[in-house]
């Protein structure tokens, strides 16, 4: 299957809605799947129209995980060095894809319905905001197949949902119910259908959306550099950053519309 066809794209004023669209196969992750990634946010990125990415999937499962028929063509067929140096350098291209979504400056909201196992966790957790409907199912299921993640999950969860959380899921490889998910903070908007996830993740973006844009794209540079860097120097990063992009168009356009009662109409400038 080509890359681009597992994947769909529809626009909605500045809001992209990327659609995981393998269906009849749980929407499972095949190596074009990583590849065409990358592409896709790497064209979200570069577009001044495009403010925010939604991703969904289509059919019954959010993504069932990696494809694991395909991804044994990577295992090496035997031990000698070359081969196990092959194999390190594509689980760290594989890594670069699913971080394509955090390093897209654009902020993006992953929709998740049904199954999110395996590589979906490291997908979603590269997402900056989670929402799911109540029939979500999760799980780090790689450590049931002999396998340590190494997409992500790993590195991400513990930011996001803290190492004792991170330490039960991943240990254990157990499923966890869209409820749990919600009370240990991996998603932030609890929803109980497709129809109302979708919605409410489209009034999200549409607020984002109708923020400036440089100053979301600020405020997601800053929230990753400082995971990276430490609170200090997160304090020094942002007193830089404001010094040097402000004043700035859209600043004034806030001022004036709030002072004419207004809708301010922002154009990241």
């Amino acid at each position: 299957m080509n890359g681009k066809d597992l994947f769909t794209v529809d626009r909605d004023g500045h809001i992209a809605w990327l659609t995981l669209n393998r269906p009849e196969k749980r929407n499972t992750m095949s190596l074009a799947f990583f590849n065409e990634l990358t592409v896709q946010f790497s064209e979200f990125d570069k577009d001044p129209t495009i403010r925010v990415v939604v991703i969904k999937a289509e059919g019954k499962s959010f993504t069932a995980g990696l494809d694991l028929i395909e991804a044994a063509s990577i295992i090496p067929e035997n031990g000698t060095a070359y081969e196990r140096e092959k194999m390190r350098r594509k689980i760290i291209s594989l890594q670069e894809n699913i971080s394509s979504i955090e390093k897209c400056r654009k902020p993006v909201i992953a929709a998740i319905h049904s199954h999110c196992i395996g590589g979906g966790v490291d997908l979603i957790s590269a997402c900056d905001i989670r929402f799911a409907a109540k029939d979500s199912v999760f799980s780090i299921r790689e450590t049931r197949l002999g396998i340590i993640a190494d997409v992500g999950s790993l590195q991400r969860l513990p930011y996001i949902i803290g190492h004792g959380w991170t330490s039960e899921l991943a240990l254990s490889g157990r499923d966890f119910t869209a409820e749990e998910a919600f009370q240990m903070g991996l998603i932030t908007r609890l929803c109980e259908d497709r129809e109302s996830l979708y919605k409410e993740a489209g009034k999200l973006a549409a607020q984002i959306a109708g923020c400036p844009p440089m100053a979301v794209a600020g405020v997601k540079e800053m929230l990753l550099y400082t995971r990276e860097n430490g609170v200090h120097n997160g304090l020094s990063y942002v007193a830089q950053k404001n010094a040097s992009a402000l004043p700035s168009k859209d600043l004034f356009e806030a001022v004036g519309a709030f002072m004419e009662k207004r809708t301010p109409v922002f154009t990241g400038e």
